[in-house]
């Protein structure tokens, strides 16, 4: 595998190796030694998986202390424009974000560890998405920002119009009434 440092200190793009063959293909999406080697050392304890039509966008989102998840996310069809953005306070980079597209033809994972918000917009229809987290889901320790804050500025390579939403994720708050939670 191949562990790339993206301008964010922490966020880590993992190119995995892909053996293809006339059959398809085979790769390792986890291995826990060779994470441990790159200086992911924690303990995944739950698996999730979305499924999502073309323009659907999930995020931003996190979950405060002590129920901090870090994520390691890929997709297993489709493809999306996934983001990370720093919310750790004393961080150089608090309120940057780094985006990384993500598909099944290019086999990039993300690890977004705790102190990030995160979110992704589907890119393709009958996207499915799937992540491992390091911690168990706490509704009460749920955080999120608005996708569409004017101070962050992603460009979600998707116009605003296009943009599937929960009526959750609709309402979330700015960035700049984020309380310091990391």
């Amino acid at each position: 595998m191949n562990f790339i440092e993206t301008p964010i200190k922490d966020l880590i793009v993992i190119e995995p190796k892909v053996w293809k063959d006339e059959r398809g293909y085979f790769f390792e999406s986890f291995n826990q030694k060779t994470f441990a080697q790159a200086g992911i050392n924690l303990e995944f304890v739950q698996d999730n998986q979305s499924f999502s039509q073309k323009g659907t966008l999930r995020g931003l989102h996190a979950q405060a202390n002590p129920f901090a998840q870090g994520k390691l996310v890929r997709v297993i069809q489709g493809k999306v424009l996934d983001v990370a953005v720093d919310i750790r306070k004393n961080s150089p980079t608090y309120g940057q974000y780094h985006a990384v597209e993500l598909s099944a033809d290019n086999f990039k994972m993300f690890w977004v560890p705790p102190g990030f918000l995160h979110g992704f917009v589907t890119l393709e229809d009958q996207t499915i998405f799937a992540y491992k987290v390091t911690g168990f889901y706490d509704k009460d320790s749920e955080i999120g920002v608005l996708w569409n804050d004017p101070d962050l500025n992603i460009d979600w390579k998707i116009k605003p119009e296009e943009a599937i939403l929960s009526e959750k994720d609709k309402q979330l708050q700015n960035f700049k009434d984020l309380k310091a939670f990391f």
